[in-house]
């Protein structure tokens, strides 16, 4: 912990994270009611991008209890969360921190794609939203869902819409639709009005049913 987390905290509040309140308040009467219930909460960026990447992998299908568990034992297993550090690992001691074979080999092969640079990271913050989905989508066991959440949470892109997150759905229906089932066409109808800020309105959309957030 030390004195560098109020700083680094500080430094993931993205800049555009007021002025997204107020319009989205003054457009959207929902929104006007929630955002005010939240004070100053707000998306906070997490890590660099392999490990975003190795830990979302670490935590597909598993409880966030289960996979912060695996997650520790993974840092400790490696002592650095590199790529370098994952390979020389090797797969029987990554199984061995409770990372089923499927989720070992998918950790590998992320660890290869930054060792080889078959993906862009370094470029990454001044690529358009699809090109970087497009490189991760290239990385076995990452998915869009995975990719969109990296873009919100580690480069903190401003117009992520996830439509396959179950929460965004669920937070759309409760506000939106008095609990009624809501399709991904509903869901984009309803969004068109929180452009270009759906990034925010969808972390608001989350804090609705858990005002807690959920360290990705």
């Amino acid at each position: 912990m030390g004195q560098s987390t109020p700083k680094e905290t500080q430094l993931s509040v993205p800049v555009y994270w007021e002025d997204a309140k107020q319009e989205l308040m003054k457009r959207d009467r929902i929104m006007r009611r929630i955002i005010p219930m939240f004070g100053d909460l707000h998306l906070v960026g997490r890590g660099d991008p392999f490990t975003t990447l190795a830990r979302s992998i670490v935590g597909q299908q598993i409880s966030v209890k289960a996979a912060a568990t695996v997650w520790q034992r993974v840092l400790a297993a490696c002592q650095q969360c590199t790529p370098g550090h994952i390979v020389n690992t090797g797969p029987e001691q990554l199984a061995a921190c409770g990372l089923s074979r499927r989720k070992t080999e998918y950790i590998l092969d992320l660890a290869d794609h930054f060792l080889a640079e078959r993906v862009h990271a370094s470029l990454w913050e001044e690529m358009e939203d699809e090109a970087v989905i497009a490189e991760l989508l290239q990385i076995r066991g990452i998915g869009r869902w995975t990719a969109e959440m990296f873009l919100i949470f580690n480069l903190l892109r401003p117009n992520i819409l996830p439509l396959d997150d179950a929460g965004l759905l669920r937070g759309i229906s409760t506000n939106y639709f008095s609990g009624e089932p809501v399709s991904r066409s509903d869901a984009r109808e309803v969004s068109a009005n929180w452009e270009p800020w759906r990034t925010v309105a969808t972390w608001y959309m989350w804090r609705s049913l858990d005002p807690v957030p959920v360290e990705y």
